[in-house]
């Protein structure tokens, strides 16, 4: 018995054949690794309606045109996350109202970090990913 430890342990030769062997019996992946990916993945990929959707996009929807059912908003700065249902936006703000300005009123006046400066103050929203 040795004090080393398990993974130490180099296979005999005998197992190392029998690894090879039993590797060149499997069949390899389909496609190479750098191989161009086919037209049909590509064009599933752009039909997703989800393809077109930008960020800056996300944020200047109307909250009529939002289908989740709750909107969360968090700071930057203060870490702190406000959530609202759709509908209850929709019943304070308007069905009109831009998912941005929305967000930025909710977080408004209340953020924890405070400069003292003007164009530094109120919070930085993050707008979920979703």
């Amino acid at each position: 018995m040795t004090d080393r430890p398990a993974s130490w342990r180099m296979p005999t030769p005998k197992q190392m054949e029998k690894l090879a062997a039993e590797a060149a019996r499997r069949p390899g992946p389909s496609a190479a690794p750098d191989a161009p990916l086919p037209t049909e993945y590509w064009e599933a990929v752009l039909k997703d309606p989800r393809a077109d959707e930008t960020e800056a996009r996300k944020q200047q929807r109307r909250l009529s045109e939002i289908q989740r059912h709750v909107l969360r908003i968090s700071c930057r700065r203060c870490e702190r996350t406000v959530e609202i249902q759709t509908a209850d936006a929709v019943r304070l703000y308007g069905g009109n109202a831009v998912w941005k300005d929305v967000a930025q009123r909710l977080l408004d006046n209340t953020c924890q970090q405070r400069t003292g400066r003007h164009e530094e103050d109120g919070c930085w929203p993050a707008f979920e990913a979703n």
